[in-house]
């Protein structure tokens, strides 16, 4: 018996999207940290020496799809568990919080491998193409008044 693939639609996606963000908050919630805390986390370690609050705020948002002021909720939350260090309208990552990151990572990077193991790079390619199409497309229509 053959099986067809499903078309690729709005379900798919967001079925291949919390699958594997489930076992990623499975890794997280033994750190202690949420999905929002570890976006926002990862954003800053990125961003390297120290980033701008406001930058950090418009980047977490538009990856989020959050409004600002869940952002600096989440911020304030891994300044208090001293993750991040404010300074004035700046924000440097902690040691705890690189080595918070570092770990997380890893074992995300483990999950993905796993998933992602026996799948030809083209389609990887061709996936990842339609997937930022797509995003780009939702992200243009979110800016439409």
């Amino acid at each position: 018996m053959t099986t067809t693939a499903p078309t690729l639609d709005a379900r798919v996606i967001a079925l291949a999207h919390h699958a594997p963000r489930a076992l990623l908050e499975g890794v997280l919630t033994r750190y202690g940290i949420t999905f929002h805390q570890s976006v926002t986390l990862r954003a800053a370690v990125v961003a390297g020496d120290s980033a701008g609050r406001d930058d950090l705020v418009a980047q977490v948002t538009g990856a989020l799809k959050t409004d600002e002021a869940t952002v600096h909720g989440v911020i304030e939350e891994l300044t208090a568990a001293e993750l991040l260090a404010a300074d004035a309208s700046r924000l440097r990552v902690t040691d705890t919080g690189r080595e918070l990151y570092e770990r997380t990572a890893a074992e995300s990077a483990k999950i993905a491998a796993h998933l992602y193991a026996g799948i030809p790079k083209e389609d990887l390619a061709t996936a990842g193409r339609v997937l930022t199409l797509i995003t780009d497309r939702a992200n243009t229509e979110l800016t439409r008044p």
